[in-house]
């Protein structure tokens, strides 16, 4: 049975780096990138435990097996991750329902990731639902980025309810900037 909880634990952190490192665009093949989907960024391990604690990652696990995880940044966390600076910039640039997103309180998915075994099993969705029931009374909406490219990765989000706000270009990747309204 797939539990969907808090990271709590360093080796929970550690379980996280270790998927991720597994599916970095890098380290997918070509030819499974747009139908298995990957991940940008690598973080560091310290990176990972200072996003925790302002907020806890949602994660799946199978016993002691991760499944999944789910990604928590916050505005307040924008610098821990230097290389997502433009990604936040970006975000303060638009507005979403006649308020700019820069003075609105909304959560970031760091990343989203499933490993492979557990796929076409609900998990990215039940990832979700759960991110949502935690944060949701916290804050108004969940915002994201994510490579055109990654197909699976942009359907999903779809199919979830998050809405395209605005798609662009920077010097390696188009991106599409996702929203899902939580009120």
């Amino acid at each position: 049975m797939i539990n969907i909880c808090s990271a709590k634990s360093k080796n929970d952190l550690e379980e996280i780096l270790k998927l991720q490192q597994l599916n970095l665009r890098q380290h997918v093949p070509e030819a499974d990138k747009s139908h298995q989907g990957f991940v940008f960024v690598s973080h560091t391990s310290s990176q990972l435990q200072e996003l925790n604690a302002i907020e806890s990652h949602v994660i799946a696990k199978d016993g002691d097996v991760l499944a999944g995880y789910c990604l928590a940044m916050t505005k307040s966390s924008r610098e821990v991750i230097p290389s997502l600076i433009p990604m936040f910039e970006e975000f303060d640039a638009l507005t979403f329902e006649g308020k700019k997103i820069a003075e609105s309180n909304y959560l970031v998915v760091g990343q989203i990731c499933v490993a492979k075994e557990y796929r076409g099993k609900g998990i990215f969705r039940n990832l979700y639902e759960t991110y949502r029931t935690v944060y949701a009374p916290k804050y108004e909406f969940v915002i994201t980025e994510i490579s055109t490219r990654n197909l699976r990765s942009l359907t999903a989000h779809q199919k979830l309810g998050f809405q395209i706000l605005k798609t662009y270009r920077d010097e390696f990747e188009e991106w599409a900037i996702v929203i899902w309204d939580w009120n």
